[in-house]
């Protein structure tokens, strides 16, 4: 048996988490339940992550964690509790198939067959943020050389072991050319290890617009985290309903499976929500767990209900459909149906799950210290606070005011009072000179909200440049 954690959630979460659970038991595949408690009633007794302590002995203990959708109390000091569980297992593959499935279930896209596979740990949602002055802040945004290679790797495995043929990346490396641009070049690099599937890459603007219009053109996608997250849904809601959408959160030591639609709380307690989202997410899960005879079996079930015109409200039309049936009703209708394959539709048949590639040790970079930004508050204009600080113990090489240049050009892009001053020599510095240059700025009186050190990697520069600056 299987150690398997699972959570009824908040809203329509226990109705359709009982519905999988009927059907998962109706297959007879080899799980050992573990229920946890997590979500609303979790934040409101004093979880901040909304999840207790105990649980994650429980969680730790089991292969894969089977989750319905929870409800976020509103107001600050509730952490996400998706990026709590991601963080904690270490979850950092995201995969959504978004699949149309015409006539049953209107779209435009009756051919679409889209897989978004997302980093799940890095990007914008490590969630670091500075307030570096009254009204400015600053996030950052998180790109590692691992964890691109990782998530890339695991785009092309899993394109292998499902028989998909090509692998596209987005990103925005035109304008974020150091975050961004490493992750569109490892692709490049790793692609080359796998010559029997195509891969190409996308601006994620362009792309995001040709995946609204013509999903058809992708098979599988692989992108930073908040790129991949807005998309997933896109290409979800565009295949036909978010509703129908299954997701897996995969890591070395642990997986997590849900439904990607909301708690839904005014639809709760009323036998109408749909169950598929969470049903395609445990099918998930027993690919993962190596179940793939079940996978089948529960999958094929599914769109054999769906070709029988048994459908929830949600996706219920005249003319198709042919009775409309409730939460529990819909998942009595997919038992009756284990051991079917669809004539319509088309049957699934699964492999093995994608598997992990062990990362070779990265090649350190060589890198020396170049100089520092600064970030101050001042109210004077960029020419007067620039005659200030020419006379620090690094050169000062520009000012900047939102990320515009206000010094010593376009003087009229200055807006905020927080500005990021650039102080840069021409030959390798120590950290004692940096600390100098933050020293002189203190003893003028000036307001240092932040300081980042400037890096030359491999010689080169490790740090955005202005137009003109070497």
């Amino acid at each position: 048996m299987i150690p398997v954690a699972y959570a009824r959630g908040d809203g329509i979460g226990p109705e359709i988490m009982e519905a999988t659970l009927a059907i998962l038991k109706a297959s007879k595949a080899p799980l050992e339940l573990h229920e946890i408690e997590v979500g609303e009633k979790v934040y409101l007794k004093g979880f901040s992550a909304g999840i207790e302590n105990k649980s994650w002995d429980t969680l730790l203990a089991c292969k894969a964690f089977l989750k319905a959708p929870i409800t976020t109390p509103q107001g600050g000091g509730f952490r996400s509790l998706n990026v709590t569980i991601r963080t904690a297992l270490g979850l950092y593959a995201n995969v959504r198939p978004c699949v149309a499935y015409p006539p049953f279930v209107d779209t435009l896209h009756p051919t679409m067959n889209v897989v978004i596979i997302r980093e799940n740990e890095e990007d914008l949602y490590t969630g670091i943020e500075y307030g570096l002055g009254p009204n400015s802040y600053y996030a950052l945004k998180v790109i590692t050389q691992e964890g691109c290679e990782r998530i890339i790797r695991y785009a092309f495995e899993y394109a292998i072991q499902n028989e998909r043929k090509k692998v596209t990346c987005f990103t925005k490396d035109n304008i974020l050319k150091l975050s961004d641009g490493l992750f569109h070049k490892i692709f490049d690099e790793v692609a080359k290890e796998y010559p029997t599937i195509q891969h190409e890459h996308w601006i994620v603007d362009i792309g995001a617009a040709k995946l609204a219009d013509t999903p058809e053109a992708f098979d599988v996608i692989v992108m930073p985290n908040l790129y991949g997250d807005i998309l997933s849904d896109v290409a979800a809601q565009i295949a036909g309903s978010v509703g129908l959408a299954g997701s897996a959160n995969i890591g070395i030591n642990g997986a997590m499976f849900e439904a990607i639609h909301g708690s839904a709380p005014r639809r709760a307690g009323q036998n109408l929500a749909n169950p598929s989202g969470l049903i395609l997410s445990a099918v998930m899960m027993l690919n993962h767990l190596g179940l793939t005879s079940q996978a089948e079996q529960i999958h094929n079930a599914w769109l054999v209900t769906l070709e029988d015109g048994i459908h929830t409200y949600d996706i219920f039309k005249e003319g198709v459909s042919r009775e409309k049936v409730g939460t529990k009703e819909f998942a009595q209708n997919v038992i009756k149906r284990l051991g079917k394959v669809p004539s319509k539709l088309k049957a699934v048949h699964y492999k093995s799950a994608s598997k992990i590639t062990p990362l070779a040790p990265s090649k350190k970079a060589s890198q020396e210290l170049a100089g520092c930004d600064l970030f101050i508050i001042s109210d004077n204009q960029p020419e007067v606070l620039a005659e200030t600080l020419q006379k620090a113990p690094i050169p000062l090489t520009a000012i900047f005011n939102r990320g515009a240049s206000v010094w010593p050009e376009n003087k009229q892009a200055a807006l905020s009072d927080t500005y990021r001053a650039r102080f840069i020599n021409k030959t390798p510095i120590s950290w004692e000179e940096v600390q100098a240059v933050q020293k002189y700025c203190t003893k003028l009186g000036l307001q240092i909200t932040g300081l980042f050190a400037l890096w030359k990697k491999e010689g080169k520069p490790a740090y955005n440049l202005s137009p003109g600056e070497q």
